[in-house]
C-alpha cells in the first residue's frame, strides 16, 4: 500500500517519539519533545509524516535556511520498512526543499551504518569530503 505523506501535527508527537526510538535515533542527550518543539518553531511544514492504513509508519525532518537543506530523523518502523516509505518520504521532503530553491540537500548518518548509508546511495546521495563538526548550545539534560 502506498504510504500517505502529510505535514506533521502536534498530536503525532508520541508516536512519532515511538518511531525515532524504534529506529535508534533517539539519544540520552537529545529529548525528542524539544527536538519537536524546536522543529515546530523552523520551517514546519517540512516536518512530514508517512501513515499506512491510518497508522503512523515514517518520519522525516527537512531544514532549509537559505542556502543547504538538511534532513533529520528519517525513520520508518522497523516492521513497515523496506516497502517505499522512506524513499516516499525523501522523495517529498525533497520537493518541498527544491520548490523553496534548495540547491543541495546535507545530511549526517553514522559511518557504521552501512544500511542507511546505501539506501541513501540508491536515492542519487554521495560521501562528500568532509568533517562534521558540532557544539551543543542548549543542554536538554
Amino acid at each position: 500500500m502506498q504510504p500517505t505523506i502529510r505535514p506533521f501535527i502536534l498530536p503525532d508527537s508520541d508516536a512519532v517519539v515511538a518511531i525515532w526510538e524504534a529506529c535508534g535515533l533517539t539519544v540520552p542527550w537529545n529529548d525528542p519533545h524539544k527536538d519537536i518543539a524546536r522543529k515546530m518553531q523552523v520551517n514546519p511544514e517540512l516536518f512530514l509524516v508517512a501513515e499506512v492504513n491510518g497508522r503512523l509508519a515514517g518520519t522525516v525532518m527537512g531544514g532549509y535556511e537559505g542556502h543547504r537543506g538538511w534532513i533529520n530523523y528519517l525513520a520508518v518502523l522497523p516492521n513497515c520498512q523496506h516497502q517505499g516509505i522512506g524513499r516516499a518520504l525523501m522523495a517529498a521532503v525533497e520537493a518541498r526543499l527544491a520548490a523553496l530553491g534548495c540547491a543541495k540537500i546535507n545530511l549526517q548518518v553514522r559511518s557504521s551504518n552501512r544500511a542507511v548509508i546505501q539506501f541513501y546511495g540508491h536515492l542519487g546521495y554521495h560521501i562528500d569530503d568532509v568533517i562534521s563538526l558540532g557544539k551543543r548550545l542548549i543542554s536538554d539534560e
